[in-house]
Parts: structure tokens; C-alpha cells; sequence
């Protein structure tokens, strides 16, 4: 028996000119690098690099929540721009709305910038999958899933830490973090005993 659940988790780059090639894309590879060292779960990455097209966006996410992810996250597309479709593309496809995920994620960008209130991040559950809609920047991308530490302290709770249950809650695997990147928090009950 494997030490930890093996799990499945979508990424998705939204973004016009990375997709075309114009420039390369830091969104996948910096989700990619946060979340193996995050968790301790074998993880097979389904990955998407797709333009801004609110269709293409919501046909992406329900293929990948189809082909058995458990967790999906995207980068970009987020903003007020008369392009950034990712919020209404993840909301248009969502059996629930998970709304305390995107006002933490202002609540860290807050704490940098002002214009973090232009931030329009989603996060809803659809069958067994959670979607997080993330920042476009890799160092937001970190700072809004790990949260903010100071003097070796959580000075703001990061997204993550209340994944790894939400995910239980929902049917999914067990997800279990590496508490040095960002402890998953559960209530005393819901925590497994070690295989």
C-alpha cells in the first residue's frame, strides 16, 4: 500500500499571448514547482495552455475534472480586462461556489497592493473537484497559497492549508502537506492515523 494517496491535479495557464508563443509561459511551471513541494502525494499533472476564451476555458476545466482531477487550479485572466473571462468561464461550469478561497487570496495581495481589490479570483466545486481560480505571477501565485510568514511565523493564512480538507469533504484523496511550504489544517477528527 502506497504511504501516500496518489492524486491527479489539473493546471491551467489562461493567457492570449503565452498560448500563441509570444512569450513563454511562468504560470504552469511555477504551479508545477509549488505543488510538489507542497505535498507529499505522488501527483500526475494534466496541463493546459489555453488563450482567454471564456468557452475554451470552461470546456478545459470540465475535461479535466472528467478525466478524474481532483484539484484544478488556473493562473491568469483574472482581472477586470475586457478579456479576463477565467471567473465567469470557472462560475459557468460550478455545481457550488466556494467564495472564502477568492477573499483570502485578496486578503494576501492586499497586504502588497492596492489594486488587489481588482482581483477577481473564484473557487467552486464541481462533482468530486475542487477549481481555484490563482494570480497570474508566479510570486502571487506562491504568496496566496502558502500565505505570508514573518520571524518564522503565519502572519496570513495561504489558500492551501484549507485545500487538503476541502478535498476530503468532497470524496477526494487524502492530501497531505509538507508543513514547512504550507501546513493543511483539518479539525482532530478528520485526520488520518499514518499508513
Amino acid at each position: 500500500m502506497a504511504e501516500h494517496d496518489p492524486v491527479t491535479i489539473g493546471i491551467v495557464s489562461v493567457s492570449d499571448r503565452a498560448s500563441s508563443g509570444v512569450y513563454e509561459d511562468k504560470g504552469l511551471p511555477a504551479l508545477k514547482d509549488w505543488l510538489a513541494r507542497a505535498l507529499k502525494n505522488p501527483i500526475t499533472f494534466q496541463e493546459r495552455l489555453i488563450p482567454d476564451e471564456k468557452e475554451r476555458i470552461s470546456a478545459t476545466l470540465v475535461e479535466l475534472v472528467d478525466a478524474g482531477c481532483s484539484l484544478v487550479l488556473t493562473t491568469g485572466g483574472t482581472g477586470p480586462a475586457p478579456r479576463d473571462v477565467t471567473p465567469e468561464a470557472t462560475l459557468a461550469v460550478a455545481d457550488k461556489e466556494m467564495p472564502g478561497f477568492g477573499e483570502q487570496m485578496r486578503q494576501i495581495s492586499l497586504r502588497f497592493v492596492p489594486t488587489a481589490i481588482l482581483s477577481r479570483q473564484v473557487a467552486v466545486i464541481r462533482g468530486k473537484s475542487l477549481i481555484l481560480n490563482l494570480p497570474g505571477q508566479p510570486k502571487s501565485i506562491q504568496e496566496t497559497l502558502e500565505g505570508l510568514k514573518e520571524n518564522g511565523g503565519q502572519v496570513v493564512p495561504g489558500i492551501f492549508a484549507a485545500v487538503p480538507y476541502c478535498v476530503d469533504l468532497i470524496g477526494g484523496p487524502y492530501l497531505e502537506t509538507n508543513d514547512e511550504v504550507c501546513k493543511g489544517f483539518r479539525p482532530k477528527s478528520a485526520i488520518r492515523a499514518p499508513k
